[in-house]
């Protein structure tokens, strides 16, 4: 016998199992099943292969076995098996699933799967058993192995007795507790409600001894116990069963049966197509965001099968990279058993589906947006960021097809709009479609130059993301209507003010807007007088392609840019601070200096840009605090 400790990471893993965190104990028998289920599936796959190896469909299936005198239960299997090192690969670290992250703010959280975030069903058993058992007979292999262990001490692999090819593994269940009973798992009742709950679809039969009644001869009103075996399990994938038959809680228990997430599902989507390509899907609009979503350990895709066969657990060419949020599976007996993953990027009919599936999706996001608003607003907040770089990937490829479904913080509405509620809100004599961009909502609304556009009663989008301008400027339009910065040079809106008046101001203080301008070579392309501000004093637009939000975020990237946008500095000429500057320039240059210095780096914090040197700007405050 071979005793051996568990790695570091498993050993913590189990200390939480042991420590019950998750509270629906019962899931240990799902996750179980599932991997009975995997072992024969491999079996199947192996004989495609091995012309020596032939499948009967009735020699594979899953045995259940309770026992109350001895509190064990046996869940038994005639897969593939596993060798000693097999059982040491899959039973002593854990199953990687992307990358282990128990970090302090992931690893307990109300409503988390942590089994079916981490990938890490089988020991899901400890939380129901003192010791486990796993006694294994791989193919192709003379000697059976077993492994054993009593928790987060180690494990121990010796060679066993075991005739048939696959897996027994024997649970030791746990005793009663005044806060847990764990003899439900040794009642066949409730054992057959559990796989009735989660593993109805499985498959293959998973079979358990039922005690029944029946009278003992048609006279009496006697009756006498037997045993019956049964197959407990329908067997019949839920994807080829009729819509009418389902219920919201079949499609959530397949959700947690194939370990689609650690959620529930926000929206299922059945589709059955019986045309040119046939085919059957269930996907999944999910309603948290995966822990490893906008990482690059994320891998999309759904489910891929030929004919009730799993062909692929990811399947990536089925959907476009703007939904890979989606889950689920796709199901076609179109499709070849022996399709590689090479094969499947030129397989017509696999285009076809993806294309199907893309806009079955869309109009059902589109009808999540319109008929339940609340929902979608929940699918936004996890997903809405995926929605944004996709407008403004491959060039603006996908811009059409996901425009309708962004949406924005409203000026007017407090609330979240879309583009096409914007414009079917837009007065007639409004030309641009308005955006204001920071860090949140209260800092935006604080901006000097949103006061001329809400002045005119215009609606403006708040952007939030460093994504979202970047998105809006690959859009460039829609339907007609062009986006417009409220930091832009030029907003297209008449002014109320008299327009010689402030002309006027302009050209006479055009050798002051001068000093300046020179005074911040460089750091600015202009100094003007301000058609926008009311009751600030100062404000920073951009004159060209690269907004200073756009500046902000390009050069936050790890490729060390520098990324500089034409920044004019504009002064609110009806401000009591403009007369300090008039008379300061006639009068004190120096203190124009200071002034100029100030009212720029004021403009920057504005913006939530860095001052080019803090100390500086913190002695010109001092200066101008002891004049």
């Amino acid at each position: 016998m071979e005793t051996k400790q568990f790695k570091a990471e498993s050993k913590r893993l189990l200390e939480l199992m042991v420590n019950s965190i998750y509270s629906q104990r019962e899931v240990f028998l799902r996750e179980l099943i599932s991997n009975a289920s995997d072992a024969m599936d491999k079996m199947y796959y192996r004989s495609l292969t091995d012309e020596n190896l032939a499948f009967n469909q009735a020699d594979y299936y899953i045995q259940i076995i309770p026992n109350k005198a001895d509190r064990t239960l046996k869940v038994i299997d005639t897969g593939i098996g596993m060798t000693k090192e097999e059982l040491e690969t899959n039973l002593g670290t854990i199953a990687k699933s992307g990358s282990f992250a128990f970090k302090k703010d992931t690893e307990i959280k109300d409503g988390h799967d942590i089994i079916g975030q981490f990938g890490v069903g089988f020991y899901a058993a400890f939380m129901v058993a003192d010791n486990v058992t796993v006694k294994s007979k791989a193919l192709d292999e003379e000697q059976a192995h077993q492994w054993e262990s009593t928790g987060t001490e180690g494990y121990s692999i010796s060679i066993c007795d075991k005739e048939q090819i696959g897996t027994e593994i024997t649970l030791k269940i746990k005793e009663n507790t005044e806060d847990e009973s764990y003899d439900a798992y040794l009642d066949e009742v409730q054992l057959k409600e559990i796989i009735k709950k989660y593993s109805d679809f499985i498959r293959y039969p998973i079979k358990m001894d039922i005690t029944k009644s029946k009278p003992t001869d048609d006279e009496s009103d006697e009756y006498v116990d037997y045993v019956e075996e049964e197959t407990i399990n329908s067997m019949v994938p839920i994807w080829k069963k009729n819509k009418k038959e389902l219920t919201e809680a079949d499609y959530e228990n397949f959700y947690q049966e194939k370990r689609y997430g650690f959620d529930k599902p926000l929206k299922s989507l059945h589709i059955n197509v019986d045309g040119t390509v046939r085919y059957n899907a269930i996907l999944f609009i999910p309603e948290n965001t995966p822990f490893d979503y906008y990482s690059k350990e994320f891998e999309k895709g759904v489910e891929l099968y030929s004919n009730g066969v799993l062909i692929m657990n990811k399947c990536g060419e089925l959907l476009p990279d703007y939904f890979s949020f989606v889950k689920g599976m796709v199901d076609s007996e179109d499709l070849s058993l022996n399709i590689s993953r090479e094969m499947l990027q030129h397989d017509r009919q696999l285009k076809v589906i993806a294309k199907n599936i893309t806009k079955k999706i869309k109009n059902q996001l589109l009808h999540l947006q319109r008929e339940e608003r609340e929902k979608y607003e929940t699918f936004y907040d996890s997903f809405g960021r995926q929605l944004k770089i996709g407008v403004y990937s491959d060039f603006g490829a996908n811009k059409e097809t996901l425009q309708d479904l962004l949406m924005f913080y409203s000026s007017t509405e407090k609330k979240l709009v879309t583009l096409d509620e914007y414009v079917k809100r837009m007065p007639e004599d409004q030309t641009y479609i308005y955006y204001a961009t920071g860090e949140s909502i209260d800092r935006i609304e604080k901006l000097p130059q949103t006061e001329i556009v809400a002045d005119k009663g215009y609606e403006i989008l708040y952007f939030t993301e460093e994504i979202d301008e970047f998105a809006i400027k690959m859009l460039m339009n829609y339907q007609e209507k062009e986006f417009k910065s409220v930091s832009s040079g030029d907003l297209g809106i008449d002014e109320d003010s008299n327009e010689e008046t402030d002309q006027g101001k302009r050209e006479e203080n055009e050798e002051l807007f001068h000093f300046m301008k020179e005074h911040l070579s460089g750091k600015v392309k202009d100094v003007r007088a301000s058609k926008r501000l009311k009751s600030h004093p100062v404000c920073l637009t951009a004159d060209g392609d690269i907004s200073l939000e756009m500046e902000k975020v390009l050069n936050t990237m790890p490729n060390n840019q520098q990324v500089k946008a034409d920044k004019i500095l504009e002064i609110n000429v009806h401000h009591e601070i403009f007369q300090s500057l008039k008379a300061t320039h006639e009068t004190d240059k120096d203190k124009l200096v200071l002034y100029t210095n100030l009212l720029y780096n004021q403009a920057l914090l504005i913006e939530g840009m860095p001052v080019n040197d803090p100390v500086e700007f913190t002695n010109d405050i001092c200066k101008v605090m002891i004049s």
